[in-house]
């Protein structure tokens, strides 16, 4: 359990007063790190504790957090105070009450992501690492999509996974498809959008009848890999996509390119959570190499 009494202490110092109030309440929504209710003077916040360690985790998610709120084309939960108190790292944003998602809200949030990926930069990247779950995200800004791709993303999940022992095939086939990658992008040229960066459905909410983003691992990439996220684990329906095309039309050859990117955060899963995860990585493998000769 945190020191409440040093949490609170520093929760003033970013104008959030808790004095004659009751404690936290521990809430669903915490996979990664703890989460609370904190009811504060200036009505109810959303916690989140972890070591002083994860400063740097929840200092970049408060970041992310603003940079997909400066377009105003999507809402995201407004970031009231992040810092550590003694060995309790935390980040506090505004609390909202989530809702059943509508047809309505999937519609209208394709075409706010899509709007959010107008938003763009001339390299790839970003100013500052984060992290796609727990695993470290590598961002330093990169002139070449590929490049980037390759180094910042396979190439580095591929480095974690034999480090935890993922060899033979996985590292074969995953150096092989990474020489050609350039392939997949012959007759395209992504642009460096602003991404959310890890929008699988529970990433996404409705709240007073329009959609809400959170937990974001941010950076400027290729959109379709935003996409690709979405369509990993599912929790995005038909209205979703038809408003995301209706507004900004896909490339040819996405279908293919939603498997390099998947392929990405399955990756991740098998550094995460082991082998559960890497009969798939390795069909996803298979089925790109066997795409494109």
């Amino acid at each position: 359990m945190p020191d409440w009494s040093s949490l609170i202490e520093a929760l003033g110092q970013s104008g959030i007063t808790v004095s004659g109030r009751p404690g936290p309440t521990a809430v669903a929504g915490g996979d990664i790190s703890a989460a609370w209710r904190l009811e504060a003077d200036q009505g109810p916040l959303f916690l989140k504790t972890g070591p002083a360690s994860s400063g740097d985790m929840f200092s970049a998610e408060a970041e992310g957090l603003a940079a997909l709120a400066t377009p105003g084309v999507v809402r995201v939960p407004e970031v009231i105070g992040c810092g550590v108190a003694d060995d309790t790292a935390f980040l506090a944003l505004e609390w909202l009450a989530f809702e059943r998602p509508t047809r309505d809200a999937e519609y209208r949030l394709g075409k706010q992501l899509a709007m959010l990926h107008e938003t763009v930069s001339d390299r790839f990247g970003w100013h500052r690492d984060n992290t796609i779950g727990l695993t470290p995200q590598r961002n330093e800004w990169t002139d070449d999509w590929i490049d980037f791709f390759r180094d910042r993303r396979l190439g580095y999940q591929l480095r974690l996974a034999a480090e935890r022992g993922f060899t033979g095939d996985l590292q074969e086939q995953g150096a092989r498809l990474m020489k050609r990658l350039p392939i997949y992008f012959e007759d395209y040229d992504p642009v460096p959008s602003l991404l959310h960066g890890d929008l699988w459905g529970g990433n996404w909410a409705c709240c007073d009848g329009k959609p809400v983003i959170f937990d974001p691992a941010v950076y400027y990439g290729d959109r379709e890999s935003d996409l690709a996220m979405t369509r990993l684990f599912g929790g995005f329906g038909a209205g979703f996509y038809a408003a995301y095309e209706k507004h900004s039309p896909l490339a040819a050859g996405h279908r293919d390119r939603n498997d390099l990117y998947q392929l990405y955060h399955v990756l991740n899963h098998v550094n995460l959570f082991g082998s559960a995860y890497l009969g798939r990585a390795q069909e996803l493998l298979r089925r790109l190499l066997r795409e494109r000769k």
